[in-house]
């Protein structure tokens, strides 16, 4: 878990900065305590200031943990976007989206519980995979930024130019994700089987990754792995 040093620590929230102070607190609390864990009262204590200051920027707890997500999504696109733009080739890069993927779930769970909410809201949606929009902000397509989904069917277009045979690029890249979150969400709980023998989460990933794609790829050639 990584270590927090937000606007609210040592020398106190500063008032120019409160909503940044919020967010930071949000997802301070959410990794600590999970989704649930916290009430806009205890995010004004931990910031120094009275409930009704958070109104100031945000609607309402919903609102506050919409822009957590949004500021995950964003955070994760970022990180795999650098991640296509190393060395290596198309095959490499591919893998370290993968590893970076699952480094940004370990390292970030207060953004990574905040992206996959169970019941997400209006606000939520609108800052999801698709990348939207931050909630509550107007902005169109045209402006929007590559989101973390662009850059999995990027990798992919780039990885495979050959192709999938019949199948949408989009739908192999929802199932390298639905894979990813699956494993991420796994170890994050604990649950990923351990043991000689037993393949770590990257290993498994990638693994998964070569079976699901192979079978998009069918006969084709230079399915090699990854």
């Amino acid at each position: 878990m990584r270590h927090w040093r937000g606007p609210f620590d040592r020398q106190g929230y500063h008032h120019g900065n409160l909503k940044e102070a919020l967010i930071e607190a949000a997802q301070r609390f959410i990794a600590e305590r999970g989704l649930g864990g916290f009430t806009l009262a205890d995010a004004a204590k931990l910031v120094g200031v009275t409930p009704a200051a958070l109104y100031r920027h945000f609607r309402g707890r919903d609102a506050l943990v919409a822009e957590v997500a949004f500021r995950g999504f964003d955070e994760l696109a970022k990180r795999l976007g650098r991640a296509l733009q190393t060395e290596g080739s198309p095959r490499e890069r591919f893998t370290r989206m993968g590893e970076a993927y699952l480094d940004f779930a370990e390292q970030e769970p207060g953004f990574y519980a905040a992206m996959f909410s169970a019941r997400p809201t209006a606000e939520a949606e609108s800052c999801g995979p698709w990348g939207k929009s931050s909630p509550g902000k107007g902005g169109g397509d045209a402006e929007r930024p590559n989101t973390a989904f662009d850059y999995l069917v990027e990798a992919l277009t780039r990885t495979y130019p050959e192709g999938f045979q019949n199948v949408d690029v989009r739908f192999i890249a929802l199932g390298v994700w639905a894979l990813s979150h699956g494993i991420a969400t796994l170890d994050a709980a604990g649950q990923l089987p351990k043991g000689p023998g037993l393949p770590d989460k990257y290993e498994l990933l990638r693994a998964g990754v070569l079976a699901l794609v192979h079978g998009a790829l069918k006969d084709k050639p230079d399915s090699a792995g990854l």
